[in-house]
């Protein structure tokens, strides 16, 4: 089983809430313009900076209101150095944000947590290449060389873990994770998945976990799904094999188009909150140690409150 190396409260059977569709959210509710969807690009200016702030400080009241946990989850997902190269940042002004985005998530933590509101700070790291098609896969050597400084500076910012969004291939996963290793910080592997429940290399969820898991002795403390509906991948989990107690969160789409459609639509597509968090509902029997719930592309507060709120029960009956 793996290893944890901190004493992180999200690895208890407490409901843990994280944030809904960051990008989506601030592009087509706030009208924002993030290119490459690169939220921390908005650290660039105090308009932005207020307006993650705000968008923050939104899901720090909700787990405050229903007296739950939140993993703080940092805007970082396009901060790494190619992607900064795109927007133009040089390599030490991409560190200062990352550095920029913790200290931010510190702040609401200080406002925020208590002790019915556990907060948990963990630093973002999005794929190098794109997060629905990886044309260009890395080696496991490459992925780690090229992670290991986003990794450094949330070290050096005093992050409780890591955790990589959106991968899409097991190379990428396992080069980070041996990165997290190397800096002696907590990691967490989010995959997605297309709509057959596979990776977008084809490769089933299971193989990709058991990969990630015998290349890295389990280092991950647990794994994520993000960025598919429920209804993409919930066939392939089938209950009562051993693997599925590896999956501790889940931050699922609010549409169940397929990443091609959502690449190429121009309108927002929210889908049904209610829906949504009754097939969250059923995916928490079908796993479980999920209990870290938030959204992908498409979901905001108002989806991840209906998934509190049908999910919270859940937790009460196993006290």
């Amino acid at each position: 089983m793996p290893r944890a190396k901190k004493n992180l409260p999200q690895l208890s059977d407490n409901l843990f809430l994280t944030d809904g569709g960051i990008e989506t959210t601030l592009i087509f509710n706030e009208g924002l313009n993030l290119p490459y969807f690169a939220a921390f690009d908005l650290f660039k200016n105090a308009l932005g900076y207020e307006a993650l702030h705000k968008y923050f400080r939104t899901y720090a009241q909700l787990a405050q209101k229903y007296e739950v946990g939140l993993i703080l989850e940092s805007p970082t997902w396009r901060a790494s150095e190619d992607w900064g190269d795109k927007l133009g940042y040089s390599t030490a002004e991409i560190a200062a944000l990352n550095r920029k985005a913790i200290e931010l998530l510190q702040d609401i933590r200080d406002e925020y947590e208590n002790h019915n509101t556990p907060m948990v700070i963990s630093g973002c790291i999005g794929p190098r290449g794109d997060g629905y098609n990886p044309e260009s896969l890395m080696s496991e050597a490459e992925a780690e060389r090229y992670h290991s400084a986003q990794i450094e500076t949330f070290c050096s910012a005093k992050v409780d873990l890591v955790t990589a969004i959106t991968m899409t291939y097991v190379e990428e996963a396992i080069g980070i994770s041996r990165a997290a290793s190397n800096a002696n910080i907590p990691v967490v592997i989010s995959f997605t998945v297309e709509t057959d429940g596979r990776l977008p290399t084809g490769q089933p969820l299971k193989n990709a976990i058991e990969q990630v898991d015998n290349a890295t002795d389990s280092t991950p403390i647990y794994y994520m799904i993000n960025c598919a509906h429920p209804t993409h991948f919930d066939s392939v989990l089938p209950t009562g094999e051993r693997w599925l107690e590896r999956i501790r969160g889940l931050r699922a789409n609010a549409s169940i188009r397929s990443h091609v459609e959502l690449d190429e639509a121009e309108e927002l597509d929210d889908g049904n909150p209610v829906e949504l968090a009754s097939q969250y509902r059923q995916l928490k029997r079908q796993l479980p140690f999920l209990n870290v719930l938030g959204g992908c592309c498409g979901t905001d507060h108002r989806h991840v409150e209906e998934i509190c709120q049908v999910c919270l029960p859940l937790f009460f009956a196993v006290k």
